[in-house]
């Protein structure tokens, strides 16, 4: 297996494993806000993710835009991200919102291929699924790499992503895991360079894409990733929220692509 491919199987894993490292239930509004930061300053609450010392990492800085401070991801073959842990009931606070703007897509990627697994811009939601539930070999994995690590792995996640060819709404596993499901919210070059608005109903995207009732929301992340590709990415990253469901409609469940399978 090559550098890269470990590189790409390793941040998966690392997500899995922080996401679940905060036990204490928190409020949804404690999502620490970029918006809240300092331009210039380091980023406080969100945690590095770093699982490839041999790849170079993604820069993430504070900026102003427009008066208002943001996340700023540049990417030069490289793979890091930034990760929040927390615990929320999906039928508390199940809607989430954020706002995003890139540069461009990357354009050799392939979201279907482990060596394509790369993104100018995407956001994790990490899940707690009942291992019951599981079939014996994924409880057998994840056995086996939780003794390997040291901590409890959570069992599912949803991704989403900003893509460069496949359709907005396709909805498919992760080139490395079933267990997590990858959604593509944004595709193409058609609106690089603006900032665009994003709201999904949690509950339903996990419905769709794992056939089942959403069980407790233990971590979200985001990541700008280009070392397989080794392609040059940037892009922004607004407040990232998790809220009750309001009046505006979230964006609808995504079209399955394959069928779900349980994570």
């Amino acid at each position: 297996m090559s550098d890269k491919r470990r590189t790409h199987g390793a941040i998966l894993l690392a997500l899995l494993i922080i996401g679940l490292g905060a036990g204490a239930r928190v409020l949804a509004s404690d999502v620490p806000a970029f918006s809240g930061m300092r331009a210039g300053s380091a980023v406080t609450g969100w945690r590095p993710l770093r699982p490839a010392p041999k790849a170079p990492d993604t820069v993430y800085t504070l900026i102003e835009d427009g008066g208002t401070v943001v996340l700023q991801a540049d990417a030069k073959a490289s793979m890091s991200g930034l990760v929040y842990a927390l615990r929320v009931d999906p039928r508390e606070a199940g809607v989430l919102r954020w706002r995003w703007r890139i540069d461009a897509v990357v354009p050799n990627a392939d979201l279907t291929r482990k060596d394509g697994d790369d993104y100018a811009a995407r956001v994790y939601v990490l899940f707690d699924y009942p291992r019951s539930k599981l079939s014996l070999g994924t409880r057998a994995g994840l056995r086996i790499a939780e003794a390997l690590h040291g901590e409890p792995l959570p069992t599912a996640a949803l991704n989403y992503v900003w893509d460069n060819r496949q359709p907005v709404g396709t909805l498919r596993p992760n080139a490395y895991t079933d267990r997590a499901r990858m959604i593509v919210v944004e595709s193409g070059n058609a609106r690089a360079g603006v900032w665009v608005e994003e709201v999904r109903d949690l509950r339903a995207d996990f419905h769709a894409a794992f056939g089942d009732e959403a069980p407790a929301i233990v971590g979200i992340a985001i990541a700008t990733d280009t070392d397989n590709t080794g392609a040059v990415a940037h892009a922004w990253y607004g407040d990232i929220v998790l809220t009750a469901q309001t009046a505006a409609a979230p964006s609808p469940a995504p079209e399955v692509s394959t069928p779900p399978r349980g994570p």
